[in-house]
């Protein structure tokens, strides 16, 4: 069994991608990790905001609705990619590398596959890195498979 990381990003697709061709017909579990809505405004430092009306019920099944349809929008790239795959979605733990580490324990997986963004520098202080924080805390293999146009420019720039 394998994780695959999916957002819905051409990133995470080119993922799922290598994936297929590097382990071929194996199992796997597409994980799409999602925010509860109070959890999201707490950590953005709106959390104490007055909400008049809104039903944060209905936002937090509306996103984990939308985070059902993504992950299986990559199984069907997986599938098409000649893995068995099947969705499973997550709510957001502490952050979303712990979420993919303790989805990874508990369906076994033997690897862990994400997409990279490529970013460097100051943008990845800022904005942080999943696909470091997974490698720097897994305890398993990760494949990081940087985007296709990352890839292209770092391979422009070898030859």
């Amino acid at each position: 069994m394998i994780l695959i990381c999916y957002d819905g990003s051409p990133d995470s697709q080119a993922a799922i991608a290598q994936a297929g061709e590097l382990l071929h017909g194996e199992s796997a579990t597409v994980l799409t990790v999602w925010e509860p809505f109070i959890d999201m405004m707490c950590r953005v430092g709106a959390g104490m905001a007055y909400w008049d009306g809104v039903e944060l019920a209905e936002i937090d099944t509306e996103s984990e609705r939308a985070a059902r349809a993504r992950a299986e929008e990559g199984v069907e790239i997986a599938r098409a990619a000649s893995l068995h795959a099947q969705a499973r979605t997550r709510a957001r733990g502490v952050t979303i590398a712990e979420t993919i580490l303790s989805e990874a324990d508990d369906v076994s997986a033997k690897t862990i596959v994400l997409g990279t963004r490529g970013l460097t520098g100051l943008k990845s202080l800022m904005l942080g890195s999943v696909s470091h924080a997974v490698l720097q805390h897994a305890d398993r293999p990760v494949i990081v498979v940087p985007s296709p146009e990352i890839a292209a420019k770092r391979a422009a720039n070898r030859h």
